[in-house]
């Protein structure tokens, strides 16, 4: 099952991730004028290979402040030399911004001590005049944030130059939820969707990072993976869970507890159906109308549940997944089907009771 996914991720980031920031194959976007604080940048020299459109003559070298409050410069500081993943947030955002911050949060872990060593992190503020440092730094320790993961503030100027220079055009609140992959050693950059399973970002970040990723390692044959042949009944589940580990896994577990949400293993038992089809489908829409139970969640957790985006098939695919993991379900089902099937003796037992009475 995990192959075929990986598979579909993967042929899903090909169809996604666009030229201009796949390799020096193609030059970067001239579209657009650049903003004109790009052409009063600082000039430093270039850590890219020689014909490289992407060196220092084309990376800002503006400055960045940083959740700790201190003062750096964009290319000499940040990514002059490195190999790195920036992505661009702003913390009152309720769509994408808290899932693709969850989803780096995963591959924080994945790639372990990578991180702060061989690669560094970067989440950049669209909304710099409300993102202080202080705001970013309560951001990032929601998401557990660790060594060599900033999150970046400056001034709209600054930041208007970056963005664009990263192919980010368009304004905060249709922001792409991709993350922006760089050896800016060796002049290549690629762009991979967050909504991909963490698992393939990691793995593609790095294999495209590290040249010993694969060391030591064994890689398997698909060929001799696991074949199931699937039925039309289980469709609905095999999306479910697709979109388990794309939406929620990124927040939550199914019976491993708390993470950045709740443990979800009996959620389906917890919550009444309706409910949480209602919620699930539009939590931002129940906490507007004062829904208690929504009020209660968002008081009672760090992060408040974003409107995932989903369709009415899509929330009943999601359901449906989680009940078929939910244990205690099982469990429930059982003693329905014990007591329907013992239901016909008690029956029998009260009707004779009924008749010594008369």
């Amino acid at each position: 099952m995990k192959s075929c996914l990986v598979a579909v991720a993967a042929l899903f980031v090909a169809l996604l991730v666009p030229a201009t920031l796949m390799g020096q194959s193609a030059a970067p976007e001239t579209a657009k004028a650049a903003p004109a604080a790009a052409a009063e940048a600082p000039k430093v020299q270039s850590s890219a290979p020689n014909g490289s459109p992407w060196g220092a003559n084309y990376f800002p070298n503006v400055s960045l402040v940083t959740q700790d409050g201190k003062t750096v410069k964009f290319y000499d500081d940040l990514i002059k030399g490195k190999k790195v993943l920036i992505d661009f947030i702003y913390t009152r955002c309720t769509s994408v911004c808290p899932l693709q911050t969850a989803k780096l949060a995963q591959v924080q872990k994945l790639l372990g001590p990578r991180v702060g060593r061989d690669i560094f992190i970067y989440s950049i503020s669209l909304d710099p005049q409300h993102d202080t440092p202080e705001r970013l730094k309560a951001y990032a320790e929601k998401f557990h944030a660790g060594p060599g993961w900033l999150f970046l503030t400056g001034t709209r100027e600054d930041i208007d130059v970056v963005r664009y220079k990263l192919g980010e055009r368009s304004d905060k609140e249709q922001h792409g939820n991709t993350v922006r992959v760089g050896d800016v050693p060796r002049g290549q950059w690629m762009r991979i969707p967050l909504t991909a399973d963490a698992f393939y970002i990691a793995t593609e970040v790095g294999k495209t990072l590290d040249p010993n990723w694969y060391a030591g390692k064994t890689m398997p044959n698909i060929e001799e993976a696991p074949h199931r042949d699937f039925s039309a009944k289980d469709i609905p589940l095999i999306h479910g869970q697709d979109l388990f580990q794309n939406r929620c896994a990124s927040c939550h577990t199914l019976g491993k507890g708390y993470l950045l949400g709740p443990d979800l293993k009996t959620v389906t038992l917890r919550r009444e159906r309706f409910w949480l089809f209602r919620y699930i489908g539009a939590p931002d829409k129940m906490r507007a109308n004062k829904d208690p139970i929504a009020e209660e969640l968002t008081k009672s957790n760090t992060l408040v549940m974003p409107n995932l985006g989903l369709d009415e098939t899509q929330v009943s695919e999601l359901i449906a997944y989680l009940e078929s993991r939910s244990g205690q379900k099982a469990e429930v089902q059982i003693a329905q089907e014990k007591a329907a099937q013992d239901q016909p003796a008690k029956d029998r037992v009260a009707q004779e009771k009924v008749a010594k009475d008369k």
